[in-house]
C-alpha cells in the first residue's frame, strides 16, 4: 500500500474495508467531535456500519466515482479526507474531511486535501473542486480559505442534520487558480 508524506509524522494512504476495525476505533475516539458538523459518526456506529461505508469508497474508487484516504499520525489513524463526489464528465469533484481531536490543529487537513487536489487536477483533470461545509463548522471553512478557496454562496437551510435545518457554504477552486497559486508559492 501507498503512503504519502504529510511532514511531522503523519501520511497519506489509502483507507479500505479490511480497516474497518481500526477504522472504527478511530471514530470512537472522535465520535463527538466529528459529529458536530458531519454525519460520519452516526451512519458508522457499528463495525457492519464501518465496514459498509468503507466498502461504498471502495466501489466508488472502483467505478472512478469518489476517493477515501486515511491521515495517519506516526502509524495512528486520526482522520481523513475524500472525493465524496468525483465526476469525470463534467469534471468537478468535492473534497472533504474528518480529524480526531487529538490530532486537530495541527495542519494535517490542509496538507492530505492539497495531495488529494493536486492529483484530482493534475493528473485526472478535473476542472473544478467544491468544499462544502456548515457556517460554523470554522476549522473547515479555515481549511478552504487556506487552500485558496472562494466563498461562492450559502444554500439557506439545505441540511436536515439531526433534526435541525442548517445552512451549506460552498467554496470551490478552479483548476487555472490551483495551478497558479501553486506556481506563486513555488516562487516564494
Amino acid at each position: 500500500m501507498f503512503a504519502i508524506p504529510l511532514g511531522d509524522g503523519a501520511e497519506l494512504c489509502p483507507l479500505e474495508p479490511w480497516q474497518a476495525e481500526e477504522f472504527l476505533a478511530h471514530m470512537d475516539r472522535g465520535r463527538d467531535f466529528i459529529g458536530r458538523y458531519v454525519g460520519l459518526p452516526d451512519i458508522t456506529a457499528d463495525l457492519a456500519a464501518a465496514r459498509h461505508w468503507l466498502q461504498v469508497y471502495a466501489d466508488k474508487t472502483a467505478a472512478d466515482t469518489g476517493r477515501l484516504y486515511g491521515i495517519r499520525l506516526d502509524g495512528r489513524l486520526v482522520g481523513g479526507v475524500l472525493l465524496r463526489v468525483f465526476d469525470t464528465a463534467s469534471g468537478t469533484c468535492e473534497a472533504g474531511c474528518w480529524l480526531e481531536p487529538a490530532a486537530s490543529g495541527r495542519g494535517l487537513v490542509t496538507r492530505a486535501v492539497r495531495v488529494v487536489i493536486d492529483w484530482a487536477v493534475d493528473v485526472r483533470g478535473m476542472h473544478r473542486v467544491e468544499w462544502l461545509v456548515a457556517p460554523e463548522n470554522r476549522p473547515s471553512v479555515n481549511v478552504a480559505k487556506r487552500l485558496g478557496m472562494s466563498l461562492e454562496g450559502l444554500q439557506r437551510e439545505n441540511d436536515p442534520y439531526r433534526g435541525v435545518r442548517q445552512d451549506t457554504e460552498i467554496w470551490a477552486v478552479l483548476a487555472p487558480e490551483w495551478r497558479a497559486a501553486r506556481a506563486a508559492a513555488a516562487a516564494r
